[in-house]
């Protein structure tokens, strides 16, 4: 998993009023989890763009005053209208204690099925997975080369070493789905 660096300052205002202010000069309210404490802080908007909006996912090396920590996103709220971040929340992390996260999929190969006509279909974007930060990938890659035509990959049918999928185990991952020119191309057949 990529990192990305953070920094930001202690807030001691704090309620709606302060954080509307934060929010007028460019600031993101901000509240780090973890250990024990909360701390609560704020950080440049424009420093957070690459973290938020973006397919991939981060671990960040967050640096609030003098303290330095490990974290990562648990929580991001937008505003309804405008689409801006408003607020997020930092779980503070450790190397041995397991985590979870939304990591993405992606599909590797030419499936059999698509070779015939059929049409491959992605069904889950990003799985809920549980494990060590340092056993988290950037991505799940997954093989389909092997899928013929009707054929699905489900949550129960895959095998990440040090993950644990919390998913249910009969959702679809992927599909090759049956169309009009593979069904005309099987009939001939």
């Amino acid at each position: 998993m990529k990192s990305f660096q953070l920094s930001g300052s202690v807030r001691t205002d704090l309620g709606k009023k302060a954080a509307k202010a934060f929010r007028l000069n460019g600031d993101i309210p901000c509240e780090l989890y973890g250990k024990g404490r909360n701390v609560h802080f704020i950080c440049k908007e424009s420093d957070l763009r690459k973290l938020v909006f973006t397919p991939e996912i981060y671990y960040v090396e967050l640096t609030i005053g003098e303290d330095k920590c490990l974290a990562i996103i648990q929580e991001l709220q937008f505003h309804p209208v405008s689409g801006r971040v408003i607020h997020i929340d930092f779980l503070e992390v450790t190397e041995d204690k397991p985590i979870v996260m939304q990591v993405p999929v992606s599909l590797e190969g030419l499936a059999v099925g698509v070779k015939a006509g059929g049409k491959l279909s992605l069904d889950a974007r990003k799985l809920k997975v549980q494990g060590l930060i340092s056993a988290i990938p950037e991505k799940l890659v997954i093989n389909v080369e092997a899928l013929e035509v009707g054929k699905a990959i489900q949550v129960k049918n895959l095998d990440f070493e040090g993950l644990k999928f919390l998913n249910p185990a009969n959702a679809l991952v992927c599909s090759v789905k049956v169309t009009r020119g593979s069904r005309a191309a099987s009939e001939e057949a």
